[in-house]
């Protein structure tokens, strides 16, 4: 039986602010400024100091004694008594010492200033290895004493699988349930752990369900439609299909990523659509766009990923337009299919944006290295490269329901997240989302030396002397990690290495099975660890006995990225917890990032620096990755904007407002 108010909350999501704009974006921008002051972490650090100090006075005190004082608070939460806010450095105490007790991990003053943090709507910014998942811990028990549903997002099924089952006996002793939902989970299983205290999951299981339960209420998602329904006829308002029991608070590991890089990224709930007339014009066009040459027929914007016909490319496309049938010999149809199918050619390569596993493609994600199942581009372009690889082409899907992340996000009636990388983007995250970043400090002082960036007029020359390095580094013992942009820089580096008889693991999007042992090992004395993008995020790298008194994890980026945060998250695997370490990038002019951002005459005077030796050669290249880095972000910004302005366009124009908006 659900009672009105549960049925209530079930399906209330809070409607969005607009952006602000023009002189109020000015001061909501300094607004968020006063909210991530220094003045601001000085407090919450001293209130975590005393917090600590309160802490070591529990040691004696019984476990039964614990769990009473612990219940007590509990129920004051639960009732959000008027001075239950006065109780926090009380209940943040005795969670320090239940932790030491249930889980052997007592978590550090910085650590207490994280929850802190996070418990007051901040994004709170950790450098890796700091504990974050203890630290979650403390303001998701108070999320859960509310009674009110508390999801902790994170990066996939492996991770929320491992953070539920390790922080269980801590939950239980609070008097917190926990719940883990995964990929695999059929709809009645889901419901129960959904119904838990505490719910880990991933980002893309909770947008799904939320999508799903939507479907399955329909236009019955106000609350109060659904009770007058009841109680005209009878029926139910079919809540009892649905698996979530409302949004309200959420935690989100790894932040940036999800809030910024796959912010835009629609999960979209679809089903297959017969439409055997795309899937043959796809095939035929795939023949015409072979017989179109690149520069002629056709110009190519690496910039913005554009394709643009020229006049003799339109003259081939018309007299090849026989070819098409029915409604695609339109202008504008085949010159759309044209255009998708050129964008797949120049776009798309095959172990970058995509693999092909079993006849079929899978979609790489961008910014992870991780492969997306049972996903598909739009619009035919999925056809366009299935066409392309010479695969089955296979019917386009129909779109049921859709939604943004960037969106979803801003449902939540409290919000807060941590990474390890997050001040770069700031202000974006506060003025879409409402979040002020919290850089914590770190336990112990970070000891990491990064050195100057390498870089080569070619990628030739750039892979040979990634290969000389990881030699150098493997005969002094140290264990070495290099990340790589896509599968096929990763498969090419790891058959160099083979080349010259060196062992190694490869973890890239094709295998990624035993992705966190392959990662947590890569801190053993004379380890090669070769990894995507993915990098193992949420697992730690353990330096093995001796390795530190060897100088540590060295860690080679074999590409700068497009985003600097991506940068850092990478150099970050190594000098956690006060270890030593060492970083550096190697870098070429052929790489994507610079071949699309910097402008053709800086790009040339670049490479004919580095040929002929002149000096300063290495200031202007770096000059040149900052600059290209700008660019690449201010774009990308520019188009999560325009995303989140059409989410907003597209919910007023369908009179989707208010605090029940369907999506």
């Amino acid at each position: 039986m659900i009672f009105p108010s549960q049925d209530f909350h079930r399906t209330l999501i809070v409607k969005p602010e607009k952006l602000h704009q023009g002189l109020d974006a000015i001061v909501h921008g300094i607004s968020g400024w006063r909210r991530r002051r220094p003045a601001i972490a000085r407090s919450l650090m001293n209130e975590a100091e005393k917090i600590s100090a309160m802490a070591q006075g529990l040691v004696h005190v019984s476990d039964h004694r614990l769990r009473q004082r612990l219940s007590e608070i509990q129920l004051q939460f639960r009732r959000q008594d008027k001075d239950h806010e006065s109780l926090l450095p009380e209940a943040i105490s005795l969670m320090v010492e239940a932790s030491s007790r249930t889980t052997g991990l007592l978590p550090y003053t910085v650590q207490v200033m994280g929850a802190l943090a996070l418990y007051r709507g901040y994004l709170a910014e950790m450098a890796t290895g700091e504990g974050k998942s203890l630290t979650a811990c403390l303001p998701s028990i108070l999320a859960a004493w509310t009674g009110r549903p508390f999801h902790f997002v994170t990066v996939n099924d492996y991770l929320a699988d491992r953070d539920a089952a390790e922080m269980a006996p801590f939950y239980t002793f609070c008097g917190v349930s926990v719940g883990c939902v995964t990929s695999q989970m059929e709809p009645r299983e889901r419901r129960l752990n959904y119904e838990k205290g505490v719910v880990y999951t991933t980002l893309k299981e909770l947008v799904a369900d939320f999508l799903r339960d939507r479907l399955i209420i329909g236009a019955l998602h106000d609350s109060s439609r659904r009770q007058l329904r009841t109680l005209l006829n009878g029926k139910s308002g079919g809540l009892e299909n649905t698996v979530l029991r409302g949004l309200d608070t959420a935690v989100v590991d790894e932040a940036d990523s999800v809030l910024i890089d796959e912010a835009v990224t629609p999960l979209i709930i679809s089903r297959p659509q017969k439409n055997s007339s795309l899937v043959e014009a796809s095939m035929i066009t795939n023949e015409i766009v072979g017989l179109l040459v690149s520069g002629k027929d056709y110009t190519v914007d690496h910039k913005y990923k554009d394709i643009n016909l020229t006049t003799e490319g339109e003259r081939k496309l018309k007299e090849q337009s026989r070819l098409l049938k029915g409604m695609w010999r339109g202008p504008a149809r085949r010159e759309e299919l044209v255009k998708q199918a050129l964008t797949a050619r120049e776009f798309y390569k095959r172990d970058q944006q995509y693999v092909v596993q079993d006849g079929k493609v899978a979609i790489v994600d961008e910014f992870t290295g991780r492969l997306m199942p049972n996903r598909t581009w739009r619009h035919g372009l999925h056809q366009a490269i299935e066409a392309k690889e010479e695969l089955t082409v296979n019917d386009p899907s129909e779109t049921l329901a859709r939604l943004s992340f960037q969106r979803f996000f801003r449902f939540f009636r409290k919000l807060s997240g941590m990474t390890g990388t997050a001040s770069e983007a700031a202000a974006e995250l506060w003025h879409i989302y409402g979040l002020p970043v919290m850089t914590i400090p770190t336990n112990k002082p970070c000891i990491r030396q990064v050195l100057p960036d390498r870089v080569f007029s070619n990628e030739k020359e750039k892979f040979e002397a990634v290969v000389e390095e990881i030699e150098r580094w493997r005969i002094t013992g140290r264990p070495v990690l290099v990340g790589t942009r896509s599968v096929t820089a990763s498969e090419r580096l790891a058959s160099l290495l083979a080349a010259r008889g060196l062992e190694f693991n490869l973890l890239n999007a094709v295998r990624h099975k035993e992705e966190a042992q392959i990662v947590a090992m890569a801190g053993e004395k004379d380890r090669i660890t070769i990894s995507t993008n993915m990098a193992g995020r949420g697992t730690d790298i353990k330096l093995g006995d001796g390795v530190a008194r060897l100088g540590g994890l060295h860690v080679i980026a074999t590409e700068r990225h497009e985003s600097g945060r991506i940068d850092r998250q990478l150099f970050g695997r190594c000098a956690r917890q006060g270890d030593p370490g060492s970083a550096q990038a190697f870098i070429s002019v052929e790489d994507e990032l610079i071949r699309r951002f910097v402008p053709s005459l800086l790009k040339n005077r670049l490479s004919a620096a580095l040929c002929n030796g002149t000096p300063g050669a290495n200031m202007l290249a770096k000059t040149s990755v900052y600059q290209a880095q700008k660019t690449a972000q201010r774009l990308a910004y520019r188009q999560r904007r325009d995303v989140l302005k059409m989410d907003t366009w597209l919910e007023e124009a369908l009179s989707f407002s208010g605090p029940s908006a369907e999506v």
